[in-house]
């Protein structure tokens, strides 16, 4: 492991705590090579410290700090072990937690100590006094080891309302003591900003300590609590990708970040890594089996997607009058979604950005926003099927349907024998190149027999299919007074090497609408394969 040597200075700190506080989250479990995969993306984006655990806690930690050094080449970032002060009554050279913290190996050490009295009393079971010594033995201990030190001080603002003298004492017996950082914990979650402003203001000019910041989401102002302390003085901001954590989470690293080099104006990355931060935060969330959050700000994929044909209007003539940034900035795009909201801007916009220009022809994209509205209006979206979309927009602009096949027809066959077997069978009759097709396929389920179908029927006329993967499919009631018999949208996810597609289909019958979506999802991806239609 090297020292980092390429980004900011000392004087300010991006600490990222993903791999303790934010594995924290429930429904995150990571296994080691998780942990040194996501060590890796952020010290790719340049963060200054990367806390990987507790080292001696559990035997997965004490592995990851091993492993780490080992096989992780740090460019930008300093690994933190974390750990707690010494227990009370037990010297620190005596204490095995405090030892496994030097075995880790890791060279910055981040300590937890209680700065609220009544925790002390009733947690700890301890006298203020001893909590006051731990701190400072632990302290003094790892840095005559050579170990940079930092203190969060948990559950501090609470403890600070409740005994504000006891408070800054645990503050000044870490800084005294040589803690480079002594950090303001918010373990609660329960602060405002101005109330951490305030705070943050106050030990800095009661105790002289360079200070820093942890903040929980519980109020929803973990991000904005963090930018108060800034405001306030605080020069180390902990954060967490995505803003995973306990409960509901941490403050979230992207958006702090964001606000910091773009809002602030101040560098905490190196050169250029701003632009991979949309990258980062959704190859994390890969890593983690989380579906990337669609309105995270900054990096969401709806971060910068304009519905509103009012906003399309605006941004056809210029992009910032309904951005508050250029999302390249931070590695996004700019969406335009068509709707029956959409006007002519949106739908010629959208067009740009398929790649199907439309050079201004008013009646042309008229007809396409009648279309639109017309679809939407029997219960159809093209907000999150793009592909459908497309294949409509160059129908009208081409004058006429390319396709790839003529169907004849379909049927799906779902049977439940009495030896308890549950049998899909769907056959297909199309023309194709002249030729006449009839194929059937069983499936897991009766639209699993129809893509399977399908497939049988073309991919010897059109082996491109072969690269094609049905990867995510989604079934919406629209109209549920009528049973049964209601109105059933599908929307039906597919991939090839290059990336993803949706389309949707609509009918009264769950199959049907299935089949339209599919038909759209084989069309797109030959016209992507750069097969040519049907004449």
């Amino acid at each position: 492991m090297t020292d980092a040597t390429d980004g900011p200075d000392d004087r300010f700190h991006v600490f990222d705590t993903t791999l303790r506080d934010g594995a924290q989250r429930e429904g995150i479990n990571l296994t080691v090579a998780d942990k040194l995969t996501i060590a890796r993306h952020l010290d790719d984006f340049g963060v200054g410290f990367i806390e990987g655990g507790w080292p001696g806690a559990n035997p997965r930690d004490t592995e990851f700090f091993q492993r780490a050094q080992e096989e992780i080449d740090f460019r930008h970032a300093q690994l933190v072990a974390f750990g707690a002060t010494r227990k009370a009554g037990v010297r620190a050279e005596d204490d095995r937690q405090v030892a496994a913290l030097l075995d880790s190996g890791a060279p910055v050490i981040t300590l937890v100590a209680k700065s609220h009295d009544r925790h002390v009393e009733l947690a700890l079971r301890t006298t203020l006094d001893e909590n006051l010594a731990m701190v400072r033995d632990t302290v003094s201990y790892l840095r005559g080891h050579g170990r940079r030190v930092f203190i969060d001080c948990e559950h501090f603002f609470d403890g600070y309302r409740a005994n504000p003298d006891y408070a800054l004492q645990v503050v000044r017996a870490a800084y005294e003591a040589g803690a480079d950082v002594v950090v303001l914990c918010d373990t609660n979650g329960g602060m405002l900003p101005a109330q951490v402003g305030e705070t943050v203001r106050e030990v800095i000019e009661a105790t002289g300590a360079r200070l820093g910041i942890h903040a929980q989401d519980d109020t929803g102002c973990a991000v904005a609590n963090t930018l108060a302390a800034v405001d306030a003085g605080a020069t180390h901001v902990q954060c967490t990708a995505n803003g995973y954590g306990e409960r509901v989470g941490n403050a979230n690293l992207f958006p702090v970040v964001a606000a910091l080099e773009i809002k602030y104006g101040r560098r905490v990355l190196p050169q250029g890594a701003l632009a991979e931060m949309t990258r980062i935060s959704h190859a994390i969330a890969e890593v983690v089996n989380l579906t990337p959050s669609t309105h995270q700000p900054y990096v969401g994929v709806s971060a910068f997607a304009h519905k509103a044909g009012l906003h399309a209007s605006a941004i056809k003539v210029d992009p910032d009058l309904y951005q508050h940034i250029d999302p390249e900035r931070v590695g996004n795009t700019m969406r335009m979604l068509v709707s029956d909201m959409a006007g002519r801007a949106s739908i010629e916009l959208k067009g740009k950005e398929l790649g199907v220009d439309l050079g201004g022809d008013r009646e042309l994209i008229g007809r396409v926003v009648e279309r639109v509205k017309e679809r939407e209006l029997a219960g159809y979206t093209y907000e999150a099927a793009d592909a459908s979309f497309e294949l409509l927009l160059r129908e009208e602009a081409e004058g006429r349907a390319r396709r790839y096949y003529r169907v004849e027809s379909w049927r799906a066959i779902a049977e439940d024998r009495p030896d308890g077997i549950h049998a899909n069978e769907a056959t297909v009759k199309l023309w194709a190149k002249g030729e006449r097709i009839v194929a059937t396929a069983e499936g897991n389920g009766p639209v699993d027999a129809l893509d399977r179908a399908l497939r049988v029927a073309l991919e010897r006329i059109y082996p491109q299919l072969a690269a094609l993967k049905l990867t995510d499919y989604k079934v919406r009631i629209l109209e549920g007074g009528r049973g049964t018999g209601s109105i059933t949208r599908v929307l039906v996810s597919t991939s090839d090497e290059r990336g993803e597609w949706s389309t949707v289909g609509v009918a009264e019958n769950v199959i049907a609408a299935s089949w339209q979506a599919l038909d759209d999802a084989y069309a797109y991806g030959l016209r992507r394969a750069g097969v040519e239609p049907l004449e």
